[in-house]
């Protein structure tokens, strides 16, 4: 996986939009408000 360059959050800073695919087809998007909380859970492979 490639790594590219990202500004880190820092405390107070809002969570920018950001959308996911899921593995259904659909379109996940994110909520953009001051607090967010994102997990990635990878299941039982």
């Amino acid at each position: 996986m490639t790594q590219t360059e990202t500004k880190k959050l820092d405390a107070g800073d809002l969570f920018p939009a950001m959308s996911l695919s899921l593995a259904s087809g659909d379109t996940l998007a994110l909520p953009t408000k001051k607090w967010s909380v994102l997990l990635f859970y990878r299941g039982l492979w």
